[in-house]
């Protein structure tokens, strides 16, 4: 068995602490109100957030999966980069992460926000009806419909470190482009250079078209695609500047 190494090991155990304190306290909302990152518009969102949700998890096999990733693909990327180029990778796919998903929220909110503003509703209303999910009185039933497309974004939340991972299996992909590796329920080795690329597809795929072709609802494909795509610029600039042709330390 590959051995975890240092880093690794302290995320692993802050991920687990984290989440026994989400069972543990206030059976949960608390921690997730406190920690979660909350889309930026609503009262519930704090700068602290865009750090703490990447240790949260929404459930048992939520946090098993991201750290038997995290193991699998995290030790080997430390114990060639170090700690200190690990870690940096690691939260800046994290960020890069929140970034694009965000800015896809965004995208889909300022323009029925902007839409609604015209209609005649004022942004002290919009905010009011999308926190309590109450429609005021004088409200046209064009303007709840479009309220109800943007209520799922303003009351949206993201927990766990997946944006991270997908960071860290990015440069495991550009360090190890011919490991072959293995989906769960699909036992076919495929390279990683063809693997992890076909990963960060089916996210981009699934985020465009809102359907999780794995089956799985309230995934932040996008969240997946930014830490992908930041791990990979990363180490592509590593590469270029600091490092010759032949090795990755």
């Amino acid at each position: 068995m590959m051995r975890i190494s240092e880093t690794v090991k302290h995320l692993l155990l802050i991920n687990v602490i984290m989440f026994i304190g989400t069972l543990a306290i206030g059976e949960g909302i608390l921690f997730y109100d406190w920690f979660a990152m909350h889309f930026p518009g609503n009262e519930s969102f704090k700068p602290w957030q865009i750090i703490t949700h990447m240790f949260m998890h929404g459930g048992w096999s939520h946090l098993f999966f991201n750290m038997f990733a995290l193991w699998m693909f995290g030790s080997p990327v430390e114990q060639v980069l170090g700690s200190k180029k690990f870690l940096f990778i690691y939260f800046s796919a994290g960020l890069g992460a929140v970034a694009m998903q965000v800015g896809y929220y965004y995208f889909q909110y300022l323009p029925i926000y902007d839409s609604l503003v015209s209609s005649g509703l004022s942004g002290n209303e919009i905010i009011q009806m999308l926190s309590t999910n109450k429609v005021i009185e004088g409200t046209t039933q064009a303007q709840v419909a479009e309220l109800q497309n943007i209520f799922p974004i303003y009351n949206a939340s993201m927990v766990g470190a997946s944006g991270c991972l997908m960071g860290i299996m990015a440069a495991f992909g550009m360090m190890n482009p011919n490991a072959e590796l293995m989906l769960i329920f699909l036992p076919i080795p495929i390279k990683a250079k063809y693997f992890i690329p076909g990963i960060i597809a089916l996210d981009l795929i699934s985020g465009i078209s809102g359907q999780s072709i794995f089956g799985y609802g309230n995934v932040a494909h996008f969240a997946h695609v930014g830490g992908a795509i930041t791990g990979a610029i990363i180490m592509w600039y590593w590469k270029k500047t600091q490092f010759n042709r032949n090795r990755w330390y």
